[in-house]
């Protein structure tokens, strides 16, 4: 039995777990969970990554306690974040989350300031326009002129920077680098034109490295842990988990954040792509994702926050209640990003248009998960334009997958074959990585085939929903 250390952290929750590969099968074990909280400082919105840390080296902890002989241990992390260090490696400034009000605009200044269009940036980096892209973050600091600016001396991105801490190795792993809007999408190098434009300095950024490799070693007392760069953007260990079966099987992973895509192993940047405001993230073996963020779960959680006696299950029974697709909105709408109440925000988007605004709790739960769904039928729709490839089938993974609701209802709206599982993709993606990384695993393509195997696989097939193309029609016009 060979077993490997997986931290998972999203935005709201971090885990510590034990991966296990036994006889073909692999299975995970949860050793440590701990709250992930935004707290404010200042007037900034942060991670705190100190608290962070120390959970992190208490789940290690729990796990060395259990005599389990570890190979490796490895962190995944969402993308676009970053810490700042000095030539003393001491951080510079906040730990400020892409949440924070501080890039409202800046895609635009950005632009205006730098002379760049937006068809320009996206045909050098092939990413998703979002407002808090590494790029805009970037950009807001240097604006603001902090005394601290000239004193920069590396970047590192989230899980780089945790590594870092634990091993003392500065490293850039390339799939969550490939958020940040500054690489170059085919050659994978930083883009000088952009680093200039945001008001960075080549200087700051090292060479971005693909994943699945052994960088440093976490020592403990007596005990030295290996440390693995896996694909530490959560989505790309997601993706590397999914049991893609075929070429015309897309892919959703399904949590805080919707992403629903394909694997590719060329970017799309057409015109078509650009318009589409389609992503070309990275995967492991240089592979791409191609993809969009779509605000996802999120939303529920938010909701749930406000409504503490609910479970999910409570959450998809009241949308079940209500009239499905009376109200529908755009859930990508940027004041569904940090909204004091999430409940408020949806009323008011209606409200703010002078339509006709959900009154209930049902009614507010059951637009989120219409409008949720009819997003990603949009998306499948976009991808299958670009690249010219029917869709066929959708394989969901992630924690959303235990939402049966909302797999039931995503069959009915794309009119497509529905699989789930596994729902720990992040975790399971960030084990495999690491088993290839010892060659232990030999290749992806095995992984992925190990996971299926050890997975309790559901079907959806698909309902007809009467009038679905003029609910469609009407989502499209709320989104364009």
């Amino acid at each position: 039995m060979k077993a490997v250390i997986a931290i998972d952290l999203g935005a709201s929750s971090g885990r510590v777990m034990v991966g296990y590969l036994n006889n073909g099968k692999i299975a995970l074990e949860e050793l440590h969970r701990f709250q992930n909280q935004q707290v404010m400082n200042g007037n900034e919105s942060c991670w705190d990554l100190y608290s962070i840390l120390e959970e992190i080296k208490v789940g290690i902890n729990k796990v060395l306690a259990t005599d389990v002989e570890i190979t490796s241990l490895g962190i995944d992390t969402w993308g676009v974040d970053f810490v700042l260090l000095d030539k003393f490696s001491r951080h510079l400034g906040e730990f400020v989350s892409y949440r924070d009000v501080r890039t409202e605009g800046m895609l635009d200044k950005l632009l205006e300031d730098s002379q760049l269009t937006r068809e320009q940036v996206y045909q050098q980096t092939g990413i998703q326009f979002l407002p808090f892209n590494t790029l805009y973050q970037l950009k807001a600091i240097a604006d603001q002129q902090p005394e601290w600016f000239s004193e920069i001396d590396t970047l590192l991105f989230i899980p780089d920077y945790l590594n870092y801490k634990l091993s003392g190795i500065k490293h850039c792993e390339y799939t969550n680098a490939s958020t940040s809007q500054l690489l170059e999408c085919k050659d994978k190098i930083w883009n000088k034109q952009l680093i200039n434009a945001c008001g960075a300095n080549m200087d700051w950024f090292l060479p971005p490295k693909m994943p699945n490799r052994i960088i440093g070693q976490y020592h403990v007392g007596d005990v030295q842990i290996p440390v693995c760069s896996v694909a530490s953007h959560d989505t790309a260990s997601a993706v590397a988990s999914t049991p893609i079966a075929h070429d015309t099987m897309a892919y959703l992973s399904s949590g805080t954040w919707s992403l629903v895509g394909i694997e590719s192993f060329e970017p799309y940047t057409s015109e078509l792509a650009y318009q589409y405001n389609l992503t070309n993230e990275g995967g492991v073996d240089g592979r791409y994702r191609v993809l969009k963020n779509i605000m996802g779960l999120w939303l529920i959680q938010r909701i749930k926050a406000e409504n503490p006696s609910l479970t999910f299950p409570d959450i998809a029974s009241l949308a079940r209640q209500a009239d499905q697709f009376k109200y529908i909105v755009n859930p990508n709408d940027y004041d569904f990003l940090n909204p004091v109440s999430m409940t408020l925000a949806i009323k008011n988007w209606f409200k703010k248009r002078a339509l006709e605004a959900p009154e209930t709790l049902s009614e507010v739960i059951r637009c989120i998960y219409d409008s949720l769904v009819l997003a990603y039928d949009k998306v499948l729709t976009e991808l299958t334009e670009v690249t010219g490839k029917p869709i066929t089938e959708l394989r969901i993974v992630g924690g959303g997958t235990q939402d049966q609701f909302l797999n039931q209802l995503c069959a009915d709206v794309c009119q497509i074959k529905v699989s789930t599982e596994p729902a720990e993709a992040s975790a399971l993606g960030n084990v495999i990585n690491q088993f290839i990384a010892s060659n232990i695993i030999t290749s992806l393509e095995e992984g992925r085939q190990i996971i299926d195997a050890s997975s309790d696989v559901k079907n959806f097939t698909a309902n007809p929903i009467k009038g679905l193309e003029q609910i469609k029609f009407q989502f499209q016009q709320i989104t364009k």
